[in-house]
């Protein structure tokens, strides 16, 4: 299943899907605010949404996987301090990864727009059409993006630190 030190095949899987979604999904949010009104922006956004509702069901999975299988001790070379913030910024990006499609759901409801997966599965809308609480619920979305930005720059600059700087195996426990 696993080494000693190293993390499930499952987890590492959905790890690092969640991963490159989440970064694809800040990258085009970002760029897609810009985008002039047309059928390009329409089909970019429920792309935005589909993928950002595949992450949440993986961060759900991450959650259950991880009630399943604690991940591993830390190695001994991991300081006091750094063994304190270490899960804090890992449920702090889970918490986010869970936040933001939720936040983005909400946000489609309060504004009328109708969210379905895929283009076949039509979910209901969380909250009624409310334009007020359209504009709070896209602030909160944005927000929490720039929030989950500034909390994976921490998290690679942590396993720089530590894979690059210390060599002390942390980014192995988790490669594939």
């Amino acid at each position: 299943m696993r080494g000693a030190e190293g993390y499930t095949p499952a987890a590492k899987v959905l790890h690092w899907t969640s991963a490159l979604l989440v970064l694809g999904l800040l990258a085009v949010g970002l760029w897609m605010t810009g985008l002039p009104l047309s059928r390009l922006k329409f089909v970019v956004y429920a792309c935005h949404k589909w993928i950002g509702l595949v992450v949440l069901v993986l961060a759900i999975l991450r959650l259950i996987w991880r009630r399943h299988s604690p991940p591993p001790a830390l190695p001994t070379t991991v300081t006091p301090w750094e063994r304190r913030l270490a899960p804090v910024g890992h449920w702090a990006l889970l918490l986010l990864v869970l936040a933001q499609p939720i936040s983005g759901w909400l946000m489609s409801s309060a504004g009328g727009v109708a969210v379905v997966w895929f283009g076949i599965l039509p979910l209901p809308d969380m909250v009624p059409r409310n334009q007020q609480l359209f504009a709070v619920l896209r602030e909160m979305h944005h927000l929490l993006a720039f929030a989950l930005m500034a909390v994976i720059t921490l998290h690679i600059a942590a396993v720089v630190r530590h894979d690059v700087l210390r060599h002390d195996g942390i980014l192995r426990r988790m490669w594939l």
